[in-house]
């Protein structure tokens, strides 16, 4: 795929992602381990609802991963992809058929059906159902809604689990989340232009073109597709997130503006391109990133351009896409007023007032904004009289009068 049109999201090589409603995880055995000790999860996929901790990115090549890392967060917040029991997410791991099929169905939204008795104690007809019971029981369900939704293709007579998933396999069965499966098949004559077009089966066009229509997936620079090259963690996980964002019922809200204020009790207020503002309240465990970087939610400031994702009406993350720049503080200068200076249009020019400075008493001098206002009974304005005057760059913006 070409990476430079994903988008870009970094990360330190080794950061806790801790999200709404936990890291459940889905396909590990608990120890990072498979069945031969050396480190295969794929053999030893299995339903634990009850894992409670985060899900840590271990980024072994992090200059190609880091675009994959906002499709993980919103996907492990919703509990369609997730991490291992161990912590980890292995996100260069290939993933295998049944990983792709579980997190297909629950994308669809279909996860409580499918974790149904009634879907669980479906009788397969694949020639490998026992193998897939023995093996993979809590799965039974999510192959039964495979099945109902056409996520399978009619000629196929087995599951093959633990194989492999690949770039076709991936958009095929994506293409057919989407519903788009009519479109597909009506552009199965579509010539494509990939240099190993010819990989790929002729009833498989259809879904290829309509996968890189929708910008699920590209091609890669050298102008081919790759249709059996394995497809690993973090590529399935983007390809979900961009399938998820074209979803009838889909719900991970993208906003992009500017914060009209730091973050204050918990929320923010983005000011959209049209001006509208959109209050948001934010995840506990938000993730934030700024510079390139995990930052904190006290990083954020007023007038930073932000992209921010929401699921369930809370903000999931957010990217500051442009800092705010830099603006100078605004201070108050209290003392006594001495005198003003009009211009020649009677407004106020400049103002002096006296004041003590390290023990010793100063005349100061301030420019006036021509905007600037009077707080307070304007006749108290004589020789003597304390006031504060609201400065910024050394230019007064407002003089208040204190009783």
């Amino acid at each position: 795929m070409k990476k430079a049109m994903f988008k870009k999201a970094a990360i330190t090589s080794m950061a806790l992602l801790t999200l709404a409603g936990g890291a459940t995880s889905a396909f590990a055995d608990g120890k990072g381990h498979g069945h031969n000790g050396k480190g295969n999860d794929n053999h030893n996929v299995k339903n634990n609802n009850n894992h409670k901790g985060g899900i840590n990115l271990h980024f072994e090549d992090e200059k190609d991963l880091k675009w994959a890392l906002e499709y993980i967060i919103r996907l492990a917040s919703k509990g369609v992809f997730n991490g291992y029991e161990d912590g980890t997410f292995k996100p260069q791991k290939e993933i295998t058929r049944i990983e792709s099929i579980v997190a297909a169905v629950r994308l669809m939204g279909l996860r409580e059906q499918a974790e149904s008795q009634a879907e669980m104690s479906t009788k397969l007809n694949f020639k490998d159902a026992d193998q897939l019971a023995r093996k993979y029981p809590w799965a039974v369900g999510y192959v039964a809604v495979a099945l109902e939704k056409d996520l399978f293709s009619e000629t196929e007579n087995a599951i093959q689990a633990d194989k492999p998933a690949t770039r076709l396999f991936a958009a095929t069965l994506l293409v057919k989340a989407m519903g788009l499966e009519a479109e597909a098949k009506a552009k199965v004559n579509t010539q494509l232009t990939f240099r190993d077009a010819d990989k790929i089966p002729a009833g498989s066009v259809g879904y290829v073109e309509v996968a890189i229509e929708k910008g699920l997936i590209t091609g890669y620079q050298d102008n081919t597709f790759r249709p059996n090259q394995p497809v690993t963690r973090a590529e399935l996980a983007a390809l979900l997130g961009r399938t998820d964002e074209q979803l009838p019922d889909h719900d991970a809200t993208a906003i992009t503006g500017k914060l009209k204020a730091a973050a204050t009790n918990g929320s923010i207020t983005v000011v959209k391109a049209d001006n509208s503002e959109v209050a948001l309240a934010l995840d506990p465990n938000v993730f934030i990133f700024r510079d390139n970087v995990k930052a904190a939610v006290t990083s954020l400031k007023a007038g930073d351009e932000v992209l921010v994702r929401t699921y369930q009406n809370k903000v999931v993350f957010i990217e500051v896409t442009k800092s705010a720049v830099d603006q100078p503080a605004v201070t108050t200068q209290t003392g006594t007023f001495n005198s003003l200076a009009l211009n020649a249009q009677g407004k106020i020019a400049t103002v002096s007032i006296t004041k003590d400075v390290n023990g010793s008493t100063q005349a100061l001098v301030y420019n006036v904004s021509p905007d600037a206002a009077i707080v307070g009974n304007a006749a108290l304005l004589t020789s003597g009289q304390a006031v504060e005057l609201t400065v910024l760059n050394n230019v007064v913006y407002s003089i208040k009068i204190i009783a």
